[in-house]
This record gives C-alpha cells, sequence and structure tokens, in this order.
C-alpha cells in the first residue's frame, strides 16, 4: 500500500496538467517560443495576465509564433501597482502549482472525509467552469478550419472512438476484470480527448494549433459517441444510463462551450476583463477536483492490484503507439503524427469520472477513471518528452493543416 501511495503522489503533478483550464493553457502556448531548444525553455509557458488578453485578441492565437509577436506587451501596456503585484503572486501560485496538487491528493488519500463536501453538484460545475475557459478561447473561424482541411481532425476523431473503446474492451477482457471494472475501462476508452493534450503537443514539438481543434473535435463529438459506445457496448454488462450520459455531456461539455464562444464574440470586453483572475479559478478548481475524484475512491486506489493497473496502462501507451503509427503509415507528417498520438493516447479521465458516478449502476465502475488519470497524464508526458529530444521540422502539410 505504501508504495502505492508513494506512486499516485509521485504522478500527482501531471494531475495539474490534466484538469488546467484551456484558458491558461493556450495562454501559455500563445506566450512560447516557436522553437524550443532545451528542457531549460519550458518555464517560458507560464505567461502574465496581460499576455493572456493579448492572445484572446489575435487573430492567430493558435499559431505560436504570431501568437507570441502579437501578444508581448508594449512598454506603455505593462502592468504596474496592484496589477504587477497580482501577476506576480499568480506567477509564484502557477509555478507551485504541482506542490498544492501533491499535497491535496496526499490529503485526499490520508482523509477522504475532508472533502465529503465537495459534491457531485461542485464537481460538475467545476468541470462546467473548465469547459467555459476552453470556450471563451474559441471563434468561429476555428471551426472553418477544420472543415477546410479535415482530413487530420477526422484521424484522430476516428482513433479516440473507432480504436480506444475497443481497446480497452480488450484489455479489460484479457486481463479478466469483473463486469463493473470492465464497464470503467470502456468508459474511459469512450470519452473525449483531454485538454492536457495541448500541453504536452507543444512539449512534443507537435502541431499545437491541430491539437487545440482535435480536443474540440472530440468534446463535442462526446454528446453523441460516448453514450452511444457505453450502451452498444455495454447495455448488457452492466446498467448505462444512456440519455442521462447525453444530457451530463451536453449540460458539462456543449452549454459552457456555446457561452463561452458567445462570450468571446459578443462580450469581447468582459471576456478580457475576466482572464487574469482565469489562474485563482484554475488552481482553486483544479486541486478541489482532484481530491475530490481521489477521495471518492481512496480505498480503491490504495488497494487496486496489478490487474487494474496494467490494463489502464496498456489502454494509453498503445493507444498512442497506435495513434502515431497508423497516421504515418497513411501518409500524414511527423509532427501531425505525433499530435494525433498525443491526443489519442491522454482522455478526459475527470469527465468520466463524473458519468460512472452519476450513470453507471456499479461503484467500482468509477475507479479505473480514477486509476487513468495518473497514467494518462503520464503516459503522455513520456511521450512528449521523449519527441522534445527527436526534433523534426514542420512541413508544408503541417502549415496547411491549420
Amino acid at each position: 500500500m505504501k508504495a502505492q501511495v508513494f506512486a499516485f503522489l509521485f504522478a500527482s503533478p501531471a494531475l495539474v496538467s490534466a484538469f488546467a483550464p484551456a484558458a491558461i493553457n493556450k495562454a501559455r502556448i500563445a506566450h512560447a517560443p516557436a522553437s524550443v531548444h532545451s528542457m531549460g525553455s519550458i518555464p517560458n509557458l507560464r505567461s502574465n495576465s496581460f499576455g493572456m488578453m493579448k492572445a484572446q485578441q489575435s487573430s492567430t492565437k493558435l499559431n505560436m509564433a504570431d501568437a507570441a509577436a502579437a501578444a508581448a506587451p508594449t512598454e506603455e501596456e505593462q502592468p504596474t501597482g496592484f496589477f504587477k503585484a497580482y501577476n506576480d503572486v499568480m506567477n509564484v501560485a502557477t509555478t507551485l502549482f504541482p506542490v498544492w496538487t501533491v499535497l491535496f491528493t496526499g490529503i485526499a488519500l490520508k482523509s477522504p472525509k475532508s472533502f465529503s463536501w465537495f459534491t457531485t453538484q461542485y464537481f460538475t460545475a467545476g468541470l462546467a467552469a473548465l469547459m467555459l475557459s476552453m470556450g471563451i478561447t474559441l471563434t468561429p473561424e476555428d471551426f472553418a478550419k477544420v472543415a477546410a482541411r479535415p482530413g487530420a481532425v477526422l484521424m484522430q476523431f476516428s482513433l479516440c472512438y473507432g480504436l480506444m473503446p475497443f481497446l480497452a474492451f480488450f484489455l479489460g477482457k484479457s486481463f479478466g476484470l469483473d463486469p463493473a471494472l470492465l464497464a470503467g475501462m470502456v468508459l474511459v476508452g469512450s470519452i473525449n480527448g483531454g485538454q492536457a493534450s495541448n500541453l504536452c503537443t507543444y512539449i512534443a514539438k507537435g502541431n499545437v494549433a491541430l491539437s487545440v481543434l482535435m480536443t474540440t473535435a472530440t468534446t463535442l463529438g462526446a454528446i453523441v459517441m460516448t453514450p452511444l459506445l457505453c450502451k452498444g457496448m455495454l447495455g448488457t454488462v452492466v446498467p448505462v444510463d444512456a440519455k442521462g450520459i447525453a444530457y451530463s455531456t451536453i449540460q458539462v461539455v456543449l452549454a459552457p462551450i456555446a457561452i463561452g464562444m458567445s462570450a468571446n464574440k459578443f462580450l469581447p470586453g468582459f471576456v478580457k476583463a475576466i482572464l487574469p483572475f482565469a489562474p485563482v479559478v484554475g488552481v482553486v478548481s483544479t486541486c478541489l477536483l482532484v481530491a475530490s475524484a481521489v477521495a471518492q475512491v481512496a480505498d480503491p486506489i490504495l488497494n487496486a492490484g496489478l490487474k487494474l493497473q496494467f490494463p489502464v496502462l496498456l489502454l494509453h501507451l498503445v493507444g498512442g503507439l497506435i495513434g502515431y503509427g497508423l497516421p504515418r503509415l497513411t501518409g500524414f507528417s511527423e509532427v501531425s503524427s505525433r499530435t494525433m498520438a498525443i491526443e489519442t493516447s491522454m482522455k478526459s479521465s475527470a469527465f468520466g469520472f463524473l458519468l460512472a458516478k452519476l450513470h453507471f449502476g456499479e461503484y467500482a465502475a468509477r475507479v479505473p477513471s480514477a486509476v487513468s488519470v495518473v497514467w494518462m497524464a503520464l503516459t503522455g508526458s513520456i511521450l512528449a518528452v521523449i519527441w522534445r529530444f527527436i526534433p523534426v521540422k514542420p512541413t508544408a502539410e503541417d502549415e496547411a493543416e491549420i
């Protein structure tokens, strides 16, 4: 048990990116240099709130180089007084983000009752707030780019909802998981891609713009695909409320994104005003979401043996490898293939946990999602770091795909 606690705490810093708001991640990406030569440049991902506001105004916010140039504040725009102090505090807070996450995870494992007040309603609201953060960074033009060149997005969509659910089912059966755990495995395979993939794609020197569009496509696709797959594959295994899954997906995913996009278009001044406070919301909501999920299944996590750990690990690892190899074999570029691999490997495990809790009849069905949070983040991060040291130049195809 001690070894499992240590492993979970060691992996906890990676949970930060698994829940991090899209608005913060994309602002960091926008400020990142177009070319990164060493791991020492990763801290440049931390951007101040003024840079975040400018990044949102840029019509080319998804292009790292252009956004970095457009977002750089002039001398007149440098924050002063209260905002300067606020920026300094937020930089420190975001730097220590992994520390807060480890602290909250440790408390949740040691004393699950400490987070019993964070009920399902709060959990749902927290996820909706993170989806809203994605919505306020999107515009209709982003979807026009997908429609113009849909090849890579369609390939990754098929990997997300074609490969991963059946791979999860196969691994669960192969390792002899009981029906409830098998259902949880399939649910993990059937949910949308996670927002953490955007940051890992940048680290891996993939196509960040393409990654953002893929995440958006699979997130919206979850409204139909997740309940359809779960009902079709699990309807005779465990009780599954497909209509409830669809309703929760609309409530947690579609509505916040639609509201965010509308605000970005019709209330740009309001969006600009609230963006500086996004880091505060991100730190607090991330810690609470992680701690709540861990606390609710603390004992199963601590007691989960290799029989569950291995299939969950293999789901993300094998999915990522196939997500890279298949696009390469079908003619996609190295950069695009890396992007699709990370997108395929990294799932929105927090959302899966919520769906399992609300709409699956067995308590144990939520445990694979909690375990998945750790392995998903570790697998994506490891792939990103390995590819970071195998540089490749973007091709004309990569530019055309955004």
